[in-house]
């Protein structure tokens, strides 16, 4: 008898793992380093919805959101998480290279712009003749003359003082920029971690209420993913979707399986950071017109027109070059409703 039980046990876990050897690795990069804002990733891991869809899933820390996009492109990446406005940018110059969006999380964008509310700044004409800090290279300063030119702004009349971007913040708070060029989740943690109130010392503009409507970051495949494998991508995608809308219900739960996959963040930020995420980025009129992960065409449309103009694009890509929604999930399973706790 005990022969038989122990012969049975063996093949139990035999057959477990023939079937953990034949799930598809993914491997994922985040946008950055380990943040609250994650949590719906690593929370549909820990509760084995990537498993459900035969999936291991390796989660990488990033090098910054647009950074996101050269990893999937060079191979060392299967998707991630990163900003569609720099898709646009690769798939208006390598259209069959350029990865592919599947799963808009952040429907409002991130981009704006951080004044000390004692340097006499109150609205965006005052930008006109005071110093803003920004980093070369990052979306928020490299559309600041669409900004201008949008807002009938003259942008010969505001001085930018190029800067590392861990320098903005810091710079701001001793007086030696009067505004910076930020992205506002991240910036807004950068000030509260230098003991600062971001809401009762500093005023916000955001790009998207001053005439720049632009969608944000979401999980991206790589094409090489979708055409050898676009099983696996419906897979991902439900599985992402099913921790996104369990997180905004529960950050606590959220923030637990964030601390199980790296136990060094300040938990207590990062949950602030998490809900703000929810707050700011991605609970939107639209987001709960058409549900999470989805987006509306013409609106991508004008974003891309904004995009070309920014960086001088040679070609606007089409936003099915861009984005796709072959793999959503039904809209019904992707009603996400917030409740902060």
């Amino acid at each position: 008898m005990l022969r038989k039980v122990t012969a049975a046990l063996l093949g139990l876990a035999l057959s477990a793992g023939a079937a953990t050897a034949q799930d598809t690795t993914i491997k994922f990069t985040l946008g950055w380093k380990t943040q609250g804002s994650d949590a719906a990733f690593f929370y549909a891991k820990d509760n084995g919805f990537f498993k459900e869809e035969g999936l291991n899933v390796v989660i990488d820390q990033g090098e910054g959101s647009g950074a996101t996009v050269t990893r999937v492109m060079s191979g060392a990446y299967d998707a991630g998480f990163g900003d569609v406005n720099a898709i646009i940018q690769n798939a208006s110059t390598k259209p069959q290279e350029a990865p592919v969006m599947v799963y808009m999380m952040w429907n409002q964008p991130p981009f704006a712009i951080v004044a000390k509310k004692t340097s006499g700044i109150n609205t965006i004409k005052d930008f006109e003749g005071h110093t803003l800090g920004g980093a070369q290279g990052t979306p928020t300063t490299r559309l600041l003359p669409v900004f201008t030119r949008k807002n009938g702004l003259d942008g010969e009349k505001i001085k930018i003082s190029n800067m590392a971007p861990n320098l903005q913040e810091p710079m701001l708070i001793k007086g030696d920029i009067d505004a910076a060029l930020v992205f506002n989740i991240t910036s807004y943690f950068n000030l509260v971690l230098n003991r600062q109130d971001p809401d009762k010392d500093f005023k916000w503009f955001s790009f998207g209420e001053y005439g720049l409507d632009l969608y944000s970051n979401g999980v991206m495949v790589s094409r090489k993913l979708i055409a050898s494998n676009p099983k696996a991508v419906a897979g991902l995608v439900r599985a992402i979707n099913k921790g996104a809308i369990a997180v905004a219900k529960d950050q606590n739960a959220g923030m637990k399986a964030a601390l199980n996959y790296d136990n060094l963040i300040n938990a207590e930020v990062e949950k602030r950071r998490l809900q703000y995420s929810f707050e700011k980025l991605i609970v939107s009129a639209e987001m709960k017109e058409i549900g999470i992960g989805d987006i509306k065409d013409d609106r991508m449309t004008r974003a891309i027109g904004i995009v070309v103009e920014g960086y001088q694009l040679a070609r606007a890509p089409t936003p099915a070059e861009v984005f796709s929604r072959e793999f959503l999930p039904p809209r019904a399973e992707r009603e996400l409703v917030y409740t902060a706790n």
